[in-house]
């Protein structure tokens, strides 16, 4: 395989749905990282992820994985790169042996080894059926078998939603290990962005088929701000240096994107800092321009 600096480059990826369209989406997932993908349901996470991994045809727009063109290189590309879903892709009744059986004989690289090794970890076992896992189980033995043929790439589509904090943590965990090896990188679809700012090194934030920020998670929270301020001071601030503004009986909160300048600007206003969370809720609401 070539060597490639991201591990996957998306360049004016378009996808039109009655109703729907991927816009022209751009962004690069960088070797080595945990690229967060958030955004709210609906927003085209998925429609990017199955393009990704050719399950549905782009309209226009070119995608590569690990330096290969996703569609001419697809079966060289899926010998290393892994998926997991929030749907379960195996039937309710196979085993976690039926599984280990049938993955040795999908990928060259398979290793019952390990795959045994994380049932044991997860403390999952090897005969009972899959119908009969809890919800936190499925998805643990999902990522098993994900990361037991050596793939270079893991994209997960939602992967943590609905698990309890104490699973996601553990398997938030696995994720910290598997990228100690630089070689390794992830596409992480999530809406639970608390996740995300423990773990993603950078994210790519799509809103209405369109990606409204992407780039290194630190400087996107060192970038944006939030000026806390009463309604006097909030009617002072000129619309063009915010993204948003929640408004209250007690005053506003406007979401700035370059907090150096809104210092610069407003040296009496409290500037704090934001999470990812307010990120998304203040550019979701952009278009209001005020809401509550």
């Amino acid at each position: 395989m070539e060597e490639f600096t991201n591990a996957i480059e998306i360049s004016g990826l378009t996808k039109q749905y009655d109703g729907f369209t991927l816009d022209k989406i751009s962004f690069n997932v960088p070797k080595g990282t945990i690229m967060g993908f958030i955004g709210q349901n609906g927003a085209g996470k998925t429609t990017t992820i199955k393009s990704i991994l050719n399950i549905i045809s782009p309209t226009s727009g070119s995608i590569k994985i690990l330096g290969l063109d996703h569609i001419q290189n697809e079966y060289e590309i899926k010998e290393n790169i892994a998926a997991v879903f929030d749907e379960m892709p195996f039937h309710e009744s196979m085993t976690a042996n039926a599984i280990n059986i049938m993955f040795k004989g999908l990928y060259k690289n398979w290793n019952s080894e390990v795959f045994f090794g994380y049932l044991d970890r997860f403390c999952l076992p090897r005969k009972k059926k899959i119908g009969k896992f809890s919800k936190g189980m499925k998805m643990k033995i999902q990522i098993a078998a994900a990361l037991s043929h050596g793939a270079k790439l893991l994209i997960m589509d939602e992967a943590t939603t609905g698990l309890d904090p104490v699973v996601r943590n553990e398997i938030l965990d696995i994720f910290r290990e598997y990228i100690q090896d630089e070689e390794n990188s992830i596409l992480m679809s999530s809406h639970i962005t608390s996740d995300l700012e423990k773990i993603a090194d950078c994210v790519t934030f799509i809103d209405k088929g369109k990606i409204l920020l992407t780039g290194y998670k630190d400087e996107i929270l060192e970038n944006h701000a939030v000026i806390k301020c009463t309604l006097t001071d909030y009617k002072e601030i000129s619309s063009e240096d915010y993204i948003s503004a929640r408004i209250n009986d007690f005053g506003a909160e406007i979401m700035v994107s370059n907090r150096a300048e809104a210092q610069k600007k407003y040296p009496d206003l409290i500037i704090e800092k934001t999470t990812l969370e307010d990120i998304m809720l203040f550019y979701v609401n952009r278009e209001k321009k005020e809401w509550s």
